[in-house]
Order: C-alpha cells, then structure tokens, then sequence
C-alpha cells in the first residue's frame, strides 16, 4: 500500500464565515461562559462576548478600517486578544499576530511587510517594554497610522468611536482575515496567510474529534499569537459553545492548575515542556483535577512516562496528540480518543476529516510505500493562501496540485497513523545513508551524563558528511568524552549513525519560538 490517506466524514465542513458562526453560538447559548479571563476575574456569557465583539468592531471600522486592512496585535494572553481576533474577523480586516518575544528589529519588519495600519499592544510584560519599542520604531513604519494600548486610556478612546449598527462590509469565507508569521530557521519569517475557511474549519474538526460541546472548558495556557492558541483553543471552544479559560498572560505552571481547579475545566492545552512543568510542581498532588476529560498536546513528541502520568494523574484519558504548521491552519494529524498509549507517544495521529496526506521521496516526488521514509506533505481545505506578498516563496512551499510540503520527514504506518522521524534539511547523508539526527538524539537522552543533545551534519571529505553531537551535560565539571559516547552507542546503533566529532556546550542557539537553530550549529563547527 502507499503512503497516502485521506479523511473520510460524514460531518461536513463548515461554510461560514467566522462571524457567521460566532453569531450562531451567541444565539444558541446566550447565558453560557464564553471567556475567563482568571488574573483579572472577569467573565463574559455569551450574549456579552459578542456585544462586546461587535462594539470593538463597530469601533475599527469607525477608525477607518477596511476590509482587507492589516490590524496588527502584539500582546500577551487576555481577553482583549480575543476581542480583537472575533471583531477584526466580523469586518474582514486581517488580524496579524506578533510574538509577545519579538524586540524592535523584528516588529519593525512585520509591521512594514504587513503594511499595519493600526496596532494592539500590550503595554509591557516582564522585561518587555512595548509602549518604549512602538516609540522606537514609529517613525520607520510607513503605513502605522495608530496605536491602541491595551489597557490604557487609548482602549476606551477607541471604543467610544463604536456607532450602533454601522453597515458591515459583505464577506465570503475565503477573505483571508489572519497572518501568522512562522519562524524562519533562516532569514527573516515568513507571513502565513489563512482565510476563515482555513481556521474555522481546523478549529471546529479538532474540537470534533475530542468531543467539545457547550459543556466544556478549556483551559488554554498556549499563546494566542500562535495557532495552537487562537485556533486549536479559542475557535474550537466558540463553534461548540464552549468556554476559553485564560489562566494566565503567559505560561506559569501554577496558574494553569489552579485555572483548572477553580473553573473545573475539562480540556487543557499545552507542548510536552508544560506539561512535566505541571507535574513536576513541588505541590502537584493538592490540585483537584478531577474535572479534566481531554485536551491536546502538540509541539513535539512527547515521552511515554509523560503521557502515562497526564492520563492517569491529570485525569486526561481523553488526552490528543495533533501535528501540523502554521501554514495547514495548523492541524493535519490527531490521534483518537480512544487510541493506545503507542500510538499517542509512537506516532502524531492519522488525517484529519477533509484533509490528505501522503508520504513521497523528497528528490523525485513520488509516492512512497507505506514504512518508507520521505517527505510529508498535506492538501485540502487547511492549506493556507500563502505567504504575505512572497509569491516566489509559496510557490516553493506548495506545489502546482495544491500539496503543501511541511519540509518534515515522516512514515505513514500501514494503519494510516504517521510517525515524524525528523526535518529534511536536518538529514544527514553519510557516504550515501540517510541518517535522521532525532533517532540518534532519542538514544542519546538516555546516557546519564548528557541533558541535552543535538545532532548535525558537518562536511566531510570522504563521506560527505559526518555525524556532529552537539551536547549539554548534566553536569559541567564532568562531561562526557567522545569514546565515552561511542561507547554507549557501539553495538546499539548502526556504525554510521555512530557520532565522530563531539562538541560539549553551555546552550543551543535558539529561534524567538524556542526550537534550536541547527542551521546555525552546523555552520559553526563545520569549518573545524
């Protein structure tokens, strides 16, 4: 058989715009919590949820806001993130999310390759002045005409300009109506355009496959600028009728289980980090859980011994693994609410509903069979429009049939279920073997002087390539030596998957999203 699958249902997608749907989840459940919002205890039903959403957006459209414009927010987690996210999709305007991380270089350039016109932000957030940033970059940013300061007197001044009942421009499903820009390991991002379609239907089919209705809460410590947030959270809990619960304005372990605890909800979000950073609290075992069902976990493999203690500690049997990039809205794999310990650790779940993958040779394109390894790539409702005013790098992300190439490898098991085995451009080719750096960082995790690891490719005159392991040790004063970890490795590991050259580090050089820049690895030791 091979490595292509499509999702079968009889559930059909959902033609809407994102307002279209809000307003029906206003009109079915009126008195249900739509949003809380835990640090400054405020609470929203649904009736007050979308009059508030219509006043914000009442309120753009009075400040000149149009169709298609580019409205730019860079904040932490709050309910007023939310507001503008629902109130810019009801007018067409193209909400662009920032990361709360971005300094001014960075901010500077989405605010000009957007062409923002009018800005959100927060005012300041840890070390983070955004108020001082704005300043800084004002005057270089062509087309930002304002900028709305939440919680600050520039929020009120702009609601005061809301007229009742202004006139709505006429919108179809497939306006795009978010940017999302993904971190390039190389260059600067790149702005992932995505249309309601994309994002409604992501939102709603993921929420499907775990059940949500009105009943449920959902506790959603993942950032809003990402689609793990805005998506996977907040659009999944509006076209069920659920509720967003917000316990914190970025990450804290505490706060998202005492959110828990409080709000009895029954979905929580977050990557494997958050998760051990939960059960690893000093006073884990006195939070009441109970209430969990379900929710998601995404962002990277996570470790069997996690999983068994999120299932059975965490109360979360119904716990889903998902996969996918910005570009597919995110999500082009789940797994089940019933499936095994295995395949929620073993693999990253089978197609969604609406959606194909299949696996090809990343040199000639060909569909591969299942067990072989080779590019993973996704077609269907979720592919984004492309990349903001970058035609030349769409074109290289999706092909002329409409697949996107996500750039990961992968093999699709005979049961359909999908197994990530590592990044094409991390792939190292010894004297003509493919080598997935991840298999060999999995084994070396276990050598107990060594905390972190990564594996690159550095050149080689005779091989082409040979295996580099970049490693952090547990402990400074004793690290490993390269003939301790060939060592570890001799008879377990196939001999070309051996490293030959070991380089011991205090840190790895990381994007502004938190993965590790290999790209930069390799280019500094491959000189040596």
């Amino acid at each position: 058989m091979n490595s292509y699958t499509h999702g079968v249902s009889t559930t059909e997608l959902l033609g809407d715009t994102i307002g279209a749907n809000l307003d029906r989840a206003v009109a079915t459940w009126p008195e249900r919590e739509a949003l809380v919002d835990v640090p400054s205890g405020r609470r929203w039903t649904y009736a007050q949820f979308g009059a508030e959403v219509d006043e914000l957006a009442s309120a753009l459209l009075a400040s000149g806001v149009a169709k298609g414009d580019r409205v730019g927010i860079w904040a932490v987690n709050c309910p007023e993130w939310v507001l503008v996210q629902y109130a810019t999709a009801r007018i067409g305007a193209i909400m662009v999310n920032i990361n709360p991380a971005y300094r001014t270089h960075e901010v500077e350039y989405v605010l000009n390759q957007a062409g923002i016109s009018l800005l959100f932000a927060s005012l300041s957030h840890r070390t983070s002045d955004y108020r001082a940033m704005v300043d800084e970059v004002r005057g270089r940013c062509r087309e930002l005409r304002e900028v709305v300061y939440i919680g600050d007197p520039s929020w009120q001044a702009l609601l005061g300009r809301a007229v009742p009942d202004a006139a709505h421009p006429e919108l179809s499903c497939d306006d795009p109506i978010n940017i999302q820009y993904t971190s390039g390991t190389t260059g600067f991002p790149k702005g992932a355009t995505l249309s309601h379609h994309n994002i409604l239907n992501n939102g709603y089919f993921v929420g499907e496959l775990i059940s949500y209705s009105e009943q449920d809460r959902i506790c959603v410590p993942v950032p809003f600028y990402h689609c793990f947030g805005m998506v996977m959270g907040n659009l999944a809990a509006t076209s069920h009728g659920a509720c967003m619960v917000i316990p914190a304005p970025s990450f804290d372990p505490a706060a998202t289980l005492r959110a828990v605890q409080q709000e009895r909800c029954t979905s929580l979000y977050g990557v494997p980090t958050m998760f051990i950073a939960e059960l690893n609290l000093p006073d884990f075992a006195t939070y009441d859980l109970s209430s969990l069902r379900t929710g998601i976990m995404a962002g990277s493999p996570c470790p069997v011994e996690v999983m068994k203690r999120v299932v059975a500690e965490m109360h979360m049997a119904e716990v889903s693994i998902c996969y996918g990039m910005t570009e597919t809205s995110p999500v082009s794999l789940q797994t089940r609410r019933d499936d095994d310990l295995e395949h929620r650790t073993g693999t990253v779940g089978r197609v969604l509903p609406h959606i194909e993958v299949k696996v090809v040779d990343p040199a000639t394109g060909v569909t591969q069979p299942r067990g072989t390894a080779g590019e993973l790539c996704t077609r269907g409702y979720s592919v984004m429009l492309g990349y903001w005013n970058e035609p030349e790098k769409t074109a290289e992300a999706v092909d002329p049939g409409r697949w996107m190439h996500t750039g990961d490898l992968a093999t699709m098991r005979e049961d359909g279920y999908v197994e990530i085995v590592g990044r094409i451009k991390d792939m190292i080719i010894r004297g003509g073997e493919n080598i997935y750096p991840r298999e060999i960082e999995e084994f070396l995790y276990a050598h107990p002087k060594i905390a972190d690891v990564q594996v690159v490719g550095v050149p080689h005159e005779r091989y082409g390539e040979e295996v580099l392991a970049c490693v952090i040790p547990r402990d400074p004063a004793d690290p490993p030596t390269l003939d301790e970890l060939r060592g570890f490795c001799e008879g377990r590991l196939a001999h070309y998957k051996v490293p030959s050259r070991l380089k011991i580090l205090g840190a790895f050089p990381m994007t502004v999203s938190g993965k590790v820049r290999k790209v930069e690895l390799r280019e500094a030791y491959a000189e040596e």
